[in-house]
């Protein structure tokens, strides 16, 4: 643990895929100091992205960063720094990309005549209230804008930096249009740090979602993703302690590890958990065909196999258990007003 950067998840930066050339450094006997955050001015000509896959209906989602300072581990945006010229690694979680153009962006597409009034997920990608955000603030003025014209969002995120925006929030779920859920990985301090260096512990979260259930915003959780091994017996725990503080829901994902992120993980879980780390890599095998990575539609997120069945099991019987009859309201998609709030003028 000598070599270990502490409050980063990657120790190093994989090669990318896309370029023919890799800059290296030679190797050296004294540990390099943790590289600092950079933010990365960006100005896209489009906001709102569409996916669209058998794994998941088509929908809508805005990211107003790319790349994510919480530095997950496991996190499957990683790869997607490569496009961008950046490494899955360290670059992911220090070359952060801001699109300060976001907001009028939206609002831009609000006001077409095009525009058909549907969810938004914000953020698809990377977490909308990483750090970041504290200093530009591109969340709240995006929630602003979805207020004014009244379309519905949903949201995920592990920071306690969404509280921040109660206001806003509340004001949507007054509309019925707006879905909140936290993710919740560990209630295993040591983990979650070593897991997700720069997020905020498990208490919190769970605090947050008991302030906007209070709040009237309906929350659910995101146990995801399950890692066998390492957090899979949380399970019923994660789920009691998150319907007590009011969620609604709780989904899941099985982790796989695609393109640079195996690289990644293994390198993580050896320097950490080394006496389990073959474990839980063969776990995860398990769960995907014999392979870390996994890109085959309706069976990449979820797994199969028997560890993965019990990992399913398990979750829908905790669900049962502490969250029956309990569901995310519709949206009211009748809110919707194209010139946001000069309708009130008249």
């Amino acid at each position: 643990m000598e070599d270990y950067l502490k409050g980063r998840g990657a120790q190093l930066n994989t090669a990318n895929r896309f370029l023919k050339q890799r800059y290296e450094e030679e190797p050296s006997e004294v540990l390099q100091p943790s590289p600092q955050t950079q933010f990365i001015p960006e100005t896209p000509k489009k906001i709102i992205s569409t996916f669209n896959s058998p794994d998941l209906p088509m929908g809508k989602s805005i990211n107003p960063y790319q790349g994510c300072e919480h530095g997950c581990i496991y996190c499957y945006a990683r790869n997607s720094h490569e496009y961008w010229g950046y490494s899955a690694g360290l670059d992911f979680e220090t070359k952060i990309m801001v699109k300060r153009n976001a907001a009028p962006l939206l609002e831009e597409q609000f006001r077409k005549a095009a525009w058909v009034p549907m969810p938004i997920e914000l953020s698809g990608n990377t977490d909308c209230y990483q750090p970041a955000e504290r200093k530009f603030e591109l969340t709240r003025s995006l929630l602003k804008v979805f207020a004014k014209y009244r379309n519905p969002v949903s949201m995920i995120t592990k920071n306690a930096l969404i509280l921040r925006d109660l206001d806003v929030l509340s004001e949507l779920a007054a509309h019925r249009l707006v879905h909140v859920y936290i993710s919740i990985t560990t209630l295993n301090e040591e983990l979650r740090q070593a897991m997700e260096p720069r997020t905020v512990t498990a208490q919190k979260r769970l605090q947050v979602i008991e302030r906007l259930t209070a709040a009237g915003v309906p929350v659910g959780v995101m146990t995801a993703p399950i890692i066998p091994g390492l957090n899979d017996h949380e399970i019923p725990k994660l789920i009691e302690s998150a319907a007590n503080a009011g969620a609604l829901t709780a989904a899941l994902t099985v982790v796989r590890l695609n393109g640079a992120i195996g690289e990644l993980f293994e390198d993580w879980i050896r320097k950490t958990f080394p006496d389990r780390a073959d474990k839980v890599l063969n776990q995860i095998r398990d769960c995907h065909g014999g392979q870390l990575n996994d890109s085959r539609w309706n069976v990449r997120m979820m797994g199969q196999g028997k560890i993965a069945e019990h990992i399913h099991q398990l979750h829908r019987i905790s669900r049962q258990r502490y969250m029956p009859n309990r569901q995310m309201p519709a949206y009211d998609l009748t809110q919707f007003r194209r010139e946001g709030m000069q309708m009130k003028l008249f």
